[in-house]
């Protein structure tokens, strides 16, 4: 990066830690540290829940995601409206009358300390190694500049990260995701208009997007069914979207305190209901346009020259070595495929203008030399794998940080940098948040039994503590997450193993009150076994299910199994 993009990184992210301190000065106490003493408007809960969501991951990942599956990846946001105006019905007034810290604290009252425990556990188990993912990922950008070795800038990143959350706080976490979420939005926007400004000068918007469909990139809308009937191993499809999607959405925001923690600050539950369902209106159109980047960049490397891998820093490492001149050839070929794809891209573009029949031909050509090039990257990345066994060689994550690096002029590069850091800042603080207030709130406050200290500024400080022992767990995590693949993919997979099981817990507590603690905690941890089952059985190829089915079968298995276990208790007592 040049100096002046150093001068704009720095001050943007001093910027907003001044601003978050600034904002930070609350109550010396649990409510103040952790919930803001409830006095946030639905505006700020709604920036808070939204900066929440947009982890750096959204911004390096989803580009990437979907420039090499489409915008396919969209439909899994389809079930979250719905989710929003249940939650406005059912969840939400219940911890607003119930003043509760966490949601897990309403679980005891309606079942047992059991029963919360266990859920509340889930919650920092899944929240936890999610976090740490959340953690690796702004890693990359520092990994892939300086080519520094990712364990130690992990620690650098995520120290970074402890500092500003313990000082903070809940009303740090909400003012600041307010401002990083306007600069975000702005500098999405502007890489957006330079993808495009960038293409050839008779390229227009519309011709980006011929072309981006004509490969395949624009697949918002998929059903899942092919000759064979409906792929149940299918991902991203409309059905798993809008039901699988609607189970994990509700666990997701009504259970999760990642998401609970940031509308329980506000002033009343209308202001709570408010920020929900505005998300829920605004969430789906911003994925789209997140997703349409990557579909666009797609189409500005078919018109430019193209990296046939794209983390600069593992494949310089490579060219030093023995390999070097494996990869140069396959390099050489993929620049041979490139060309081609420039000259049929133009001249489909052309033909769709003169309405000429030889579109149809050149729009085959296009899908075969895209299929092509894609054979190429994948022998690059086996050499790339055989030089060096420990070499992260799934480039997705650093598709749109290439584009940035190579592509935007001076500063920019310097503001879009910022924007990644400033994500990650936002989504990971209010996750260490939440996880020091459920550690201090379900576990150290519930079972503590010593209460001869003052006690505000006494938990004031051990909330404090927990935060940084958080911190440091999810940079441990962090260190093992260069094998994850795409990780906007791998946190929802993670979060897909625990949700279902948590949100069928509360769907018993909230709508059968027939079933009681015992029933529900022991039909949980049966249906966390067969979830993890699952999830490994499909790993293994042996049954096909996408990971967005895991949400559905945890929930409803938690139902069925409370269900008959409660009866088996009846008839054992009566």
């Amino acid at each position: 990066m040049s100096g002046i993009d150093w001068i704009v990184l720095v001050i943007t992210l001093l910027l907003i830690v001044v601003y978050g301190l600034y904002k930070s000065r609350t109550s010396r106490n649990l409510e103040g540290y952790f919930l803001s003493n409830r006095n946030m408007p639905w505006w700020i809960v709604l920036l808070s829940i939204m900066g929440t969501q947009a982890s750096a991951i959204t911004f390096l990942s989803a580009p990437g995601q979907a420039f090499t599956d489409g915008m396919r990846f969209v439909q899994y946001y389809f079930g979250l409206p719905l989710a929003m105006v249940v939650l406005c019905i059912t969840f939400v007034p219940a911890f607003s009358r119930l003043k509760v810290f966490t949601p897990y604290e309403f679980l005891e009252q309606r079942f047992d300390v059991k029963t919360r425990t266990f859920t509340a556990a889930l919650f920092l188990l899944s929240r936890g190694f999610s976090t740490g993912i959340s953690v690796y990922a702004p890693s990359i950008i520092i990994s892939s500049i300086f080519g520094w070795n990712i364990f130690y800038t992990n620690i650098l990143m995520g120290g970074i990260l402890i500092i500003y959350t313990v000082s903070g706080g809940a009303k740090a976490v909400a003012y600041t995701q307010q401002l990083q979420l306007i600069i975000i939005i702005t500098a999405m926007c502007i890489a957006g208009y330079y993808i495009v400004h960038l293409l050839p000068a008779n390229i227009s918007f519309a011709d980006a997007l011929h072309v981006s469909g004509a490969s395949g990139k624009l697949n918002a809308i998929t059903t899942g069914f092919d000759k064979d009937g409906f792929e149940w191993k299918d991902k991203y499809n409309i059905i798993s979207g809008v039901i699988g999607g609607f189970f994990l959405a509700l666990s997701y925001f009504g259970t999760d305190h990642s998401q609970v923690g940031r509308y329980l600050t506000a002033k009343d539950s209308t202001q709570s209901k408010l920020s929900l369902l505005m998300n829920g209106l605004v969430k789906v159109p911003m994925q789209f346009s997140i997703l349409l980047l990557g579909a666009l960049l797609f189409v500005f490397y078919q018109f430019q020259p193209s990296p046939v891998f794209f983390n600069k820093a593992v494949e310089t490492k490579s060219y030093s070595n023995v390999y070097g001149d494996s990869l140069k050839k396959i390099s050489a070929a993929f620049d041979v495929v490139n060309d081609k794809q420039r000259t049929i891209a133009v001249d489909y573009v052309t033909a769709l203008e003169n309405e000429n029949d030889s579109s149809v031909r050149l729009k085959s050509e296009l899908k075969q030399l895209n299929t092509k090039a894609d054979g190429l990257r994948q022998q690059y990345k086996s050499v790339l794998k055989n030089a060096d066994a420990s070499a992260d060689t799934n480039d997705t994550n650093y598709i749109f940080l290439r584009f940035v690096m190579d592509n935007l002029p001076k500063g920019l590069v310097g503001l879009l940098i910022a924007v990644i850091f400033l994500a990650s800042w936002g989504s990971i603080a209010a996750a260490l948040n939440s996880l020091a207030s459920c550690s201090m709130i379900d576990f150290y406050v519930r079972f503590k039994k010593n209460k001869n200290y003052n006690e505000d500024e006494h938990h004031y400080k051990v909330s404090k503590w927990f935060t940084l022992f958080w911190g440091v767990f999810c940079i441990i995590i962090a260190g093992f997450a260069n094998r994850m693949g795409s990780l906007i993919e791998a946190v929802n997979v993670l979060g897909s193993l625990f949700y279902g099981v948590i949100l069928g817990i509360f769907l018993v507590a909230f709508y059968i009150k027939k079933i009681g603690g015992h029933a529900v905690f022991w039909s949980a941890i049966i249906s966390e076994i067969i979830v993890v089952i699952l999830f490994v059985l499909d790993s293994n190829n042996i049954i096909g299910l996408g990971f967005l089915w895991l949400n559905v079968v945890g929930a409803i298995a938690v139902i069925l199994l409370g269900t008959l276990i409660q009866q088996f208790q009846k008839k054992i007592t009566a």
